[in-house]
């Protein structure tokens, strides 16, 4: 019985052609042509075949250990540190502290072969991919809206980065609603969700990522009830809020981010909009040719919209609602402002209760005890913290303009200040849509 012999693809084309000039069906001049080698190798191939076989063309070398190969002992004891110290390290990350903590050099690329060949470490082809399957669309129109914010360069090289907030409808893939905004914050979301429920009504749910506007992602939070301040504005309504796990999950508004990219950054560039004003009028043209291009229709024709309630007033529902304890002088502070309510023989009773303080997108606050207002007044207004403050994400948009105005007043010189909300707020409003472009213009 013949030993096994193992040979690789080179090999056996070489071992066909050579049966075949063995054979006399080719010479060896047209052998070389095809191997693609001079007919002096092919010469000698013939012959080393022709006297030892098979074996005559497989690599003396084949199977024997490399002269430049690491010693045995070195592997092992890698292998030994990457068990004990570093099991769920990546191959990178194990050669570098291999070298800071070990002064051991070995490259990434033969510790990745010595962990797949020790079974530890997977190749890309053998790691099982997550199967995203697809569902159904809802059947009824409102009854499943996917929001998201959509960060590009919508004004490619004419104007700023921004924000595109995206509502469409699960059931029908119609945009519902599209706002450009500087960056997704807590009064974008309310703005644009209340511009769609006085168009369209009160939709069942809204689907979400894990964004903090939606969520609360702090793990254990001891404090509040659970509930971002855009949550608590839909409970109040009526309306759910669902967060996806996955972006696969939310797939209809993630896969109109990518056309609305290629297709609504052109038309703004054929329009020269380089501004979010602009754009944001341009936007209800938009919407409707979209959706007359790519919108369907609903397979159950019940429309799931609820209208707005008498009681259900927009103006206090979107805004910025905060619990304060009013303390024995009858003060209270909010956003690094004391506020001094007024006494009467209402407010004097108010001593360690609890109070809720009103921030309208505006600017304006106002303080209510059971939904009744409290007269009030500001004793002192702390204008600007000190640097490290922390910025909650509803403001970080504004603060980083207020910062960038502050810097180029004071001649790129960093500001050892952050606004307030209401320096936030004023800054916001008095801004242009593109500082940079209408400072070039």
């Amino acid at each position: 019985m013949g030993s096994l012999l193992t040979m690789g693809q080179k090999q056996l084309d070489r071992l066909t052609i050579l049966e075949r000039v063995k054979d006399r069906r080719l010479t060896q001049s047209e052998a070389a042509r095809l191997l693609g080698i001079s007919d002096r190798q092919v010469r000698r191939l013939y012959s080393a075949y022709s006297d030892q076989g098979a074996q005559a063309l497989v690599s003396k070398h084949y199977g024997r250990t490399s002269n430049r190969a690491y010693p045995e002992a070195l592997r092992k004891r890698v292998l030994k540190l990457v068990k004990s110290q570093y099991h769920d390290f990546g191959p990178t990350l194990i050669c570098e502290k291999l070298q800071e903590a070990h002064g051991i050099q070995v490259s990434r690329e033969t510790i990745r072969k010595w962990l797949i060949a020790d079974g530890h470490w997977l190749t890309r082809k053998e790691r099982k991919k997550k199967v995203h399957q697809p569902r159904y669309r809802r059947e009824r129109y409102g009854e499943l809206i996917q929001i998201d914010g959509s960060d590009h360069h919508w004004f490619e090289d004419r104007g700023l980065r921004c924000t595109l907030l995206v509502y469409i409808d699960d059931a029908t893939g119609r945009l519902m609603e599209l706002r450009f905004c500087e960056s997704e914050t807590t009064f974008d979301y309310f703005l644009s969700t209340r511009r769609y429920l006085e168009k369209h009504g009160k939709p069942v749910a809204f689907y979400s990522d894990k964004h903090s506007v939606f969520r609360v992602n702090k793990q254990g939070a001891t404090t509040g009830n659970n509930m971002t301040q855009f949550s608590r504005a839909l409970n109040d309504l009526n309306i759910d809020i669902i967060c996806a796990n996955t972006s696969q999950a939310k797939g209809r508004v993630e896969r109109a981010n990518k056309t609305l990219q290629d297709r609504l950054v052109k038309e703004l560039r054929l329009r020269g909009i380089d501004g979010i004003d602009q754009a944001n009028q341009f936007l209800p043209e938009f919407l409707e040719a979209f959706n007359k291009r790519f919108g369907k229709e609903p397979y159950n024709l019940i429309n799931m919209h609820r209208p707005l309630l008498e009681h259900e007033d927009m103006e206090d529902v979107f805004t910025w609602q905060e619990p304060r304890t009013v303390s024995n002088s009858l003060t209270i502070q909010y956003d690094r402002v004391t506020y001094l309510i007024e006494p009467n023989d209402q407010t004097v009773e108010l001593k360690r209760k609890k109070v809720t303080v009103y921030d309208y997108p505006d600017g304006t606050v106002d303080i209510r005890y059971e939904g009744q207002s409290l007269p009030f007044s500001i004793f002192d207004k702390v204008r600007q913290v000190d640097q490290g403050a922390i910025v909650s994400n509803k403001r970080l948009g504004a603060v980083l303009s207020f910062i960038k105005e502050e810097q180029k007043e004071k001649g790129l010189k960093r500001s050892k200040k952050a606004p307030s909300r209401r320096a936030q707020q004023q800054s916001q409003r008095e801004r242009p849509s593109n500082p940079a472009v209408t400072q070039a213009k």
